[in-house]
């Protein structure tokens, strides 16, 4: 029997990072690059893939446990390697505490017909910890009455208040100096839930201080039949990330449209090029360059407010972000030094991202450090969109689908190709002028590409 322990490879700048699941169990085969584990930090989860094949003997970790890089993650039987082709690993399944009745009864379509009820939900970690969803919402508090001291506790741990909605003020922390732990969080819940009140599942704060109430939960059943669909880890994840995104930045959308009939020709006769070089130039990677263009022309919006919200940090680098669709949601990867590379290697760069983007390989630094995202729905369709803002950025650009449209020159009307572009930004930086300069500034580089040079 050879014997080899798989360890956690580079993953950026994380350190002890809570493990949130144990994706294999004892006996199982597994391939390289195999996810094993997904990890949780304060930016994203991510699956940890093994770097041998073989069966798994013995797991050194469990859930909740810390990691960094080179902690050891299980112990393999190399002795047969597997050849086959990865297949699909079920995730361990947790079995949730026993909750009282009011929290497990099924959705069914009146109280006298018990005959009819969702899909069950598989279980997962924190199962027997979701809010309770038949209790009535709490009252809202005067603003006077509002705790607007900050909780001592850890990412992982809000990121898990978050997501059973808990108001982390009303949580007495167990840990050292009172720092909130998970357990702590886990605890206020089952309390809550036991007694049937909700004096901690206050109504989250945003950044005002107003609170703002949510909406009512209702039985869907009652009109008909319904099904459950859990949200994948990534939408999950998204949605928490927009939604904190949007309450906490003041967001205007500017729209324009450019020119890009000069520019889609240019991409068209570089085409034999591109072949040779066994990549293809697109429109998205014409308008990375563009936009790099602009943000070196319009620093402020190549910046993040600081903590304290009063100073500026510009950036002298220009890493972009581009939003790729996935099956199981929206994931960014960012191309790094947008400005210093050629236009075939931005293309394979952009390329190979999205690709490993829709295979789940994208490894933590590839999806950090964008300055300004870029968010294309050309392929798909629409004239114009609101994209959210992807914290702590301060714009966005949304690009729509080209379309000929006629267009009055020199005194007759002749077909031009015009791209919507739909560009988001945080008013509390930039201002609407500024934001119009920038849009104008981009019409300008992409009518004519050899601006670019200049």
């Amino acid at each position: 029997m050879a014997l080899q322990a798989v360890t956690v490879p580079d993953i950026g700048d994380f350190k002890e990072v809570p493990i949130l699941e144990i994706l294999v169990k004892p006996g199982d085969p597994i391939t390289v690059d195999q996810s094993i584990i997904t990890l949780e930090s304060d930016k994203a989860t991510m699956e940890i893939p093994s770097s041998h094949a073989g069966i798994v003997q013995d797991i050194k970790v469990a859930v909740g446990d810390k990691v960094s890089v080179g902690s050891v993650i299980l112990i393999l039987d190399t002795t047969t390697e597997i050849l086959t082709s990865p297949s699909v690993v079920e995730p361990v399944k947790i079995t949730p505490a026993p909750l009282p009745s009011s929290t497990s009864t099924p959705i069914a379509s009146s109280s006298s017909d018990s005959s009819r009820t969702a899909p069950a939900v598989a279980p997962s970690i924190m199962a027997d910890l979701r809010r309770p969803k038949n209790l009535p919402p709490p009252p809202l508090q005067s603003i006077a009455d509002q705790p607007f001291t900050k909780p001592h506790a850890g990412p992982a741990v809000r990121h898990l208040a978050r997501e059973l909605g808990v108001d982390l003020a009303r949580v007495k922390g167990s840990g050292r100096h009172s720092r909130i732990l998970k357990a702590d969080v886990h605890n206020f819940v089952k309390q809550v839930m036991n007694e049937g009140s909700v004096p901690g599942l206050a109504i989250p704060l945003t950044g005002g201080g107003m609170g703002i109430p949510e909406i009512p939960a209702i039985d869907f059943s009652k009109f008909g039949d319904i099904e459950i669909r859990p949200l994948s880890r990534i939408q999950k994840l998204a949605g928490a990330s927009l939604h904190r995104s949007w309450l906490n930045i003041p967001h205007v959308t500017q729209f324009d449209e450019a020119d890009i009939t000069e520019l889609e020709q240019f991409r068209r006769d570089l085409a034999a090029e591109g072949e040779r070089r066994q990549v293809k130039v697109t429109l998205l990677s014409l308008l990375l360059k563009a936009c790099a263009a602009a943000l070196k022309e319009f620093p402020t919006f190549n910046a993040s407010l600081d903590s304290s919200k009063e100073n500026l940090i510009l950036k002298k680098y220009y890493h972009l972000g581009v939003a790729v669709d996935t099956p199981d949601g929206l994931v960014v990867p960012v191309i790094k030094d947008v400005a210093n590379q050629g236009l075939f290697e931005l293309a394979a760069h952009l390329r190979d991202l999205s690709q490993k983007a829709r295979d789940k390989k994208l490894s933590p630094h590839e999806m950090q450090g964008a300055c300004f995202t870029i968010s294309s729905l050309g392929g798909i369709g629409g004239t114009a969109f609101t994209p959210i803002i992807n914290a702590p950025e301060v714009a966005i650009l949304g690009v729509s689908r080209a379309q000929l449209q006629p267009v009055y020159q020199n005194g007759e009307l002749v077909p031009r190709l015009i791209l919507p572009l739909s560009l988001s930004y945080d008013h509390r930086v930039i201002d609407g002028a500024l934001a119009a300069r920038f849009t104008q500034y981009l019409r300008f580089i992409l009518s004519d590409v050899r601006r670019l040079l200049l």
